[in-house]
């Protein structure tokens, strides 16, 4: 069975009334949380694609993009999307569950802010809308206000992100500290490590973004070191 047969069959329950909670619980053990996953994306992306008023075709291929859906899985995958789209529930019922479920791992949260961020630009065009809810989402995610300056930067092209906290460090720290938070934040990114986080196989490509900004900020850091 494929993922995206599982994910249709857990949409369609929401469908049908079965409630939230009941459905992730029955999502929370691998290997469900990659469907799970897939789902927050799903119906956060759906709803985000609407909160500037409209949604494009630019946003539906961004979701495409960020989950590689095999020619034999699309019209599964186009499914579940408008399927959340309709969804009665209001965007902060799926946030409460999501950062319920995935709440002890913190870098599943960012992975999956990551795949919104990416939808939300994916017409050109960063609405203050969508602002208010990327930012209220990560809130409820619990990631502070400094990630969600991070992530921002890194898909929005005229917010230039701060290196420091791009790792997650400080001017005042050593190299030596730097250098030991830069390799651990590598080793988090790598597409095995965030599989065994939950996050499907079709969605590691999301991954690639923020290995080149992390290795980035860390070129720039030794940059600002070696002139200092």
């Amino acid at each position: 069975m494929s993922i995206w047969t599982r994910i249709t069959d857990a949409v369609s329950a929401l469908r049908q009334g079965e409630g939230l909670s009941a459905v992730f619980d029955r999502l929370s053990a691998p290997p469900e949380r990659s469907v799970a996953f897939t789902i927050a994306v799903i119906a956060l992306g759906a709803k985000m694609a609407k909160a500037d008023g409209q949604v494009t075709r630019d946003e539906v291929t961004a979701f495409r993009e960020v989950f590689a859906i095999s020619p034999r899985d699309e019209a599964k995958a186009a499914r579940v999307f408008n399927l959340a789209r309709q969804d009665a529930a209001g965007f902060e019922s799926y946030a409460a569950q999501i950062a319920r479920m995935f709440g002890g791992d913190r870098s599943v949260l960012e992975d999956l802010m990551e795949g919104l961020f990416h939808i939300a630009v994916a017409d050109g065009v960063y609405h203050p809308d969508e602002d208010t809810f990327l930012a209220r989402v990560a809130e409820m995610f619990g990631l502070g206000e400094r990630c969600f300056r991070v992530l921002r930067a890194r898909h929005v092209p005229d917010a230039a992100p701060d290196p420091y906290d791009v790792l997650g460090v400080s001017p005042e720290m050593t190299l030596d500290e730097m250098r030991a938070r830069w390799r651990a934040l590598v080793r988090e990114t790598h597409p095995d490590r965030m599989i065994a986080r939950g996050v499907p196989e079709e969605a590691v490509k999301l991954a690639t973004r923020r290995l080149a900004a992390i290795n980035r900020a860390w070129e720039e850091v030794l940059e600002a070191r070696s002139a200092a």
